[in-house]
């Protein structure tokens, strides 16, 4: 019959056989996680860089868009002031004594307001 000692030598033996199971469960775990985690990591990387690539080609176009919309409007200015011109050529055609006179007072309001603000 066991004694005390041998009795507790053997729950000793079997306590260190579950600590060893433990650790060895426990390290699989860790490693299982890891691994999980890394190819969560893999597909999150992947994720950011399709992102990014995107909003890149979306800034391009929008760039190319801007480029395209100031030409437009660079065009409508250009039309506007050709449409001046040529409204104001009409009027000095149409009335060419008015239109000196208007120019001799612009040129005296001009040369006033130079010369009050030296």
């Amino acid at each position: 019959m066991p004694n005390a000692a041998d009795n507790m030598k053997n729950n000793l033996g079997e306590v260190g056989e579950h600590l060893k199971s433990a650790a060895s469960a426990a390290s699989d775990a860790v490693r299982g996680a890891a691994g999980v985690a890394t190819d969560e990591l893999k597909l999150g990387k992947a994720q950011v860089k399709s992102e990014l690539s995107d909003s890149a080609l979306a800034g391009i176009s929008a760039a190319e868009f801007g480029g395209e919309a100031a030409r437009e409007q660079m065009d409508a200015l250009m039309d506007k002031g050709r449409d001046l011109i040529d409204s104001a050529a009409e009027l000095i055609r149409e009335r060419p004594l008015a239109s000196f006179g208007i120019a001799l007072a612009a040129g005296w309001v001009i040369a006033k307001l130079g010369r009050s603000s030296d």
